[in-house]
């Protein structure tokens, strides 16, 4: 039988090589085939993130204010599909200047049960979702089961856009 002999030199190449098999497996584990959280933040113009929150393909998520010009409620629903966001209906309790008043092809009208009046059947990508927080009134997110007012958050009169990242 023949004997291995490894020197130092060797024996250090060999130490190395494992070493560096061992932290590529660990980065390919962490970057590639762990799943990364994606978030919806709410930023200022400033880039300041004042809130974010865990979410995934398919989350919905809701925006209500009064309307400035008839008063009453509006609430703008949105999706969220990959790093874009979607308008997918609106709820609004009165027609006025301001709401939608004609229904679209492949768009829906229903009623609720108090009569407020849900506009569905949209699928549109909104490139930048913005929005000033109400002076008068409040901005309420509702997201995850929880609201959330967006005065309390972000000041009133904030510019402020939702990003998914």
């Amino acid at each position: 039988m023949k004997r291995v002999y490894f020197t130092k030199s060797s024996t250090w190449k060999i130490v190395l090589a494992a070493a560096a098999l061992i932290v590529s497996a660990v980065v390919v584990g962490v970057f590639f085939l762990y799943p990364k959280q994606t978030y919806l933040e709410i930023v200022s113009e400033e880039h300041h993130v004042y809130q974010r929150f865990p979410v995934e393909d398919g989350t919905e998520f809701s925006v209500m204010f009064i309307h400035s010009v008839n008063k009453s409620p509006v609430e703008d629903f949105y999706r969220i599909e990959g790093k874009d966001i979607y308008v997918i209906k609106t709820k609004y309790d009165s027609f006025g200047a301001g709401v939608q008043t004609k229904i679209e092809e492949g768009q829906t009208l229903s009623y609720t049960e108090d009569g407020s009046m849900i506009v569905s059947g949209f699928h549109q990508k909104i490139p930048r979702l913005a929005y000033v927080v109400g002076m008068v009134s409040d901005h309420v997110l509702t997201i995850n089961g929880e609201e959330i007012s967006l005065r309390n958050l972000c000041g009133k009169g904030s510019y402020i856009e939702f990003c998914v990242r």
